[in-house]
């Protein structure tokens, strides 16, 4: 969800967006890929790139990419969940500055989310400062890479509706951490999403499974 607003963003602000999406062995990855072409299908970008990171899941130490680990519902702790993907978004981010020095794209939007998620420690703010300065002397350089988080600072129901003000597609997105086809509305990624659309006064198009209280 706050991907699809990050692209709706880039697609506002941009003359040409270009989309990238990763595959990292994380149990949902069928359905993120299927939502991710039809988000192609949709914004028409002028190129778009799936590539594969299958080390993050033979590394394991996720719940997301280690089937011995179970995704635990909602419990409102403040700890770090088990779905953390060790040290993802720094990857994620590599290949996307490789990408951006071969297509020549001058910004790079990723949208991580810190005042109102899991507590990732890759999704703060200054976790994205210091992965700028690394980009700055790390890079390249004949022309300048910025990294763009236009909704890390924003609650969940604000992603909701500024995704409203967008049209953004949201039917065309996945939170859930455990299913590919129905989500189950009690994982930590749906929990919040209920709840931002439930605040938002919002009603979310994709299916829950049977039973779920939305």
């Amino acid at each position: 969800m706050d991907s699809l607003v990050t692209a709706a963003i880039a697609v506002r602000d941009n003359d040409k967006v270009c989309f990238l999406h990763v595959n990292y062995g994380q149990r949902t990855k069928d359905k993120e890929l299927e939502c991710f072409n039809n988000l192609c299908a949709h914004y028409h970008p002028e190129k778009s790139l799936v590539i594969d990171m299958p080390w993050l899941g033979n590394i394991g130490g996720s719940a997301l990419t280690d089937q011995t680990i179970e995704v635990k519902d909602h419990n409102g702790s403040l700890q770090i969940p088990q779905t953390y993907v060790p040290f993802r978004n720094a990857n994620f981010i590599a290949a996307a500055v490789s990408w951006a020095e071969v297509i020549r794209a001058y910004r790079i939007y990723i949208g991580a989310v810190e005042e109102d998620s899991s507590g990732y420690p890759d999704c703060r703010d200054i976790f994205y400062m210091s992965m700028q300065k690394t980009i700055d002397t790390g890079a390249k350089n004949d022309f300048n890479i910025k990294l763009v988080t236009p909704v890390i600072h924003l609650k969940k129901k604000e992603i909701v509706k500024l995704g409203l003000e967008l049209n953004a597609p949201f039917e065309y997105s996945w939170s859930c951490y455990k299913n590919n086809y129905q989500a189950c509305g009690v994982c930590d990624s749906c929990h919040l999403r209920l709840k931002a659309f439930r605040e938002a006064g919002a009603t979310d198009p994709i299916s829950y499974v049977e039973g779920i209280i939305l």
